[in-house]
């Protein structure tokens, strides 16, 4: 074999491999965040090969690049605390935020990071309505109905499982102008893991919205409200504000359901200037109760705001 009949056969062995390469990559999603380094001391590298005139069949938006981020100081070398928090609004009353969240809401201005629990810098009597989304228990629709006639802003915290078990409902969402927040991938305690995989678990979500949606947004809620200093910090660093709330009940639960009128006069009862009130979207009750939720706020002075509104 000459020279250059070997430099033939050589290329086209490493076109064909190429192509297998290639046509196994596109039978596996081609468009989705394919991960292409996993050294755990920096993030997660996403790359696609861009399309910048396709649009997603949901929202008819432009898909997004996928978002890149590389961990500051993964190790917490700089030792900033770890020790568990586990967010506590307290019961508010007579119009009047409840201490823990008044405390809450002082550590995160005083220590510089970019987190709410309500709003402590309107003058006016706002509220922000926020629902946490795990999964779909049939009533979501129902809730989007009420907002919509209602014409309030909300912001839906949701899990990768949620996003893509519920695509019309997500795609609803952002269509009709509400944040669809990142609630992170897996649901993990933040308090348990470490800096990378918390970075990972908000990418995955963020990537997933941005390929499929078109969408992204700079909101993200802490899974089980647990967190760490060092997992404000890190989150802060990737251009998050972690939103908390200083309104709520257990509607979680929804084997406990106790009836609309049980929602509206436990919410209503605990309403205060800028709260941020946390639903479950879960919940029958809520999905019953909402809409006079809504008048009775409106009726006691109270203007419905989005989070894009909050002054940080």
């Amino acid at each position: 074999m000459n020279k250059i009949t070997a430099f033939f056969v050589v290329f086209a062995v490493l076109f064909l491999t190429s192509c297998t390469g290639r046509m196994t990559l596109e039978n596996n999603n081609a468009n989705a965040p394919v991960s292409v380094v996993d050294e755990r001391t920096t993030s997660i590298l996403s790359m696609t090969e861009t399309q910048p005139d396709k649009t997603s069949p949901l929202t008819k938006r432009k898909i997004l690049a996928p978002s890149v981020f590389t961990v500051n100081d993964p190790n917490n070398s700089r030792g900033i605390p770890t020790e568990r928090i586990e967010h506590s609004f307290g019961v508010a009353k007579n119009g009047t935020p409840h201490q823990n969240s008044v405390g809450a809401q002082n550590f995160f201005e005083s220590k510089g990071y970019k987190a709410v629990c309500y709003d402590t810098k309107s003058t006016k009597k706002v509220l922000y309505l926020t629902f946490d989304c795990g999964w779909e228990n049939g009533y979501t629709g129902k809730v989007l109905d009420v907002l919509k006639e209602k014409q309030v802003p909300a912001a839906f915290f949701c899990t990768l499982e949620h996003i893509k078990s519920s695509p019309d409902l997500i795609a609803r969402m952002i269509n009709e102008g509400h944040i669809v927040g990142n609630h992170s991938a897996n649901h993990p305690n933040f308090a348990e893991i470490d800096r990378q995989h918390m970075a990972d678990e908000i990418l995955e979500c963020d990537n997933y919205l941005r390929s499929n949606y078109g969408y992204t947004s700079n909101f993200f809620r802490f899974p089980e409200g647990c967190y760490t200093e060092n997992a404000l910090e890190l989150v802060g660093s990737m251009g998050y504000t972690s939103v908390f709330w200083s309104c709520a009940y257990a509607d979680w639960d929804v084997n406990a359901a106790k009836g609309g009128g049980y929602a509206l006069k436990t919410v209503t009862s605990r309403l205060h200037p800028g709260a941020i009130i946390l639903l479950h979207s879960v919940s029958p009750d809520n999905a019953e109760a909402l809409a006079e939720i809504i008048d009775f706020a409106r009726q006691s002075g109270y203007e419905f705001k989005s989070l894009t509104e909050y002054n940080m």
